[in-house]
């Protein structure tokens, strides 16, 4: 990916977290099981720290 496309990834990725952790706070607000939000969450920053390696080396070059 070039390095805009990373960027532009990444910011997705960042979004998608927000939005996610909005979701979870309102579902413990309830009382409700938020362990499907908190594995999605724990699957984007597993992703987020994949795409900032890889911006990273891009930049490296």
């Amino acid at each position: 990916m070039t390095k805009s496309e990373l960027e532009y990834k990444i910011n997705e990725v960042k979004l998608d977290y927000i939005r996610i952790q909005g979701d979870l706070e309102k579902l413990e607000s309830f009382g409700r099981n938020t362990d499907i939000q908190q594995k999605k969450l724990d699957e984007l920053e597993q992703e987020l720290s994949h795409l900032n390696k890889e911006l990273d080396a891009t930049l490296q070059l």
